[in-house]
């Protein structure tokens, strides 16, 4: 992971595209993909065991999510590849409600029981990758306007221009400082 670690508390879908970065790629081996699942701990569940075909299927995701939506987000229609190979990604480890008793009342939980552990997680972040693209929200999704970013994020407020007040923008806010205030050449 980069220095400052990833960006996250995005919806799901945009905090997975976030792995990508200006630097590099934040998942690219087992190890790495277990310390994001780790920061995602509330919204996914972990697998025991992560190989680096469980890499590949949720860089693939991934990869399908970002071009999609680049261009949902624009109004335009994403391409029939990209969408097909997120449903087909749902379709490898279908999700069920399983209903059980807690003593009290019947309880609901979603759960994934087929497929291998990472294809039931790129069916989760699919799954995820759906909700968004689907969401009219979509449309509001801004990419950072720091030089060096790539980040995307879905503003909460009109006026928020980068993906994080903390880094990008005390950068930005920085640089225009010193370039206000540097002494003369």
């Amino acid at each position: 992971m980069s220095e400052l670690g990833p960006l996250t508390g995005e919806p799901l879908a945009l905090d997975l595209v976030n792995t990508r970065t200006a630097g590099g790629d934040l998942l690219t081996t087992p190890a790495e993909l277990r310390a994001w699942l780790r920061l995602q701990a509330d919204r996914l569940p972990l697998p025991e065991v992560l190989t680096e075909a469980d890499v590949v299927a949720v860089r693939r995701v991934r990869e399908h999510l970002a071009r999609a939506l680049d261009r949902a987000r624009r109004g335009d229609e994403p391409l029939a590849a990209d969408l097909g190979a997120l449903n087909r990604a749902q379709r490898a480890a279908p999700a069920v409600t399983e209903l059980s008793w807690n003593g009290q009342a019947v309880t609901a939980a979603r759960r994934r029981v087929a497929g291998s552990a990472g294809e039931r997680l790129a069916a989760w972040l699919a799954e995820a990758a759906a909700e968004l693209l689907a969401d009219p929200a979509v449309t509001r999704v801004r990419e950072c306007e720091a030089d060096d970013c790539v980040m995307v994020f879905l503003p909460a407020h009109p006026r928020r221009r980068w993906c994080s007040a903390a880094r990008c923008g005390n950068r930005v806010r920085v640089a225009r400082h010193y370039q206000r205030h540097k002494p003369p050449a």
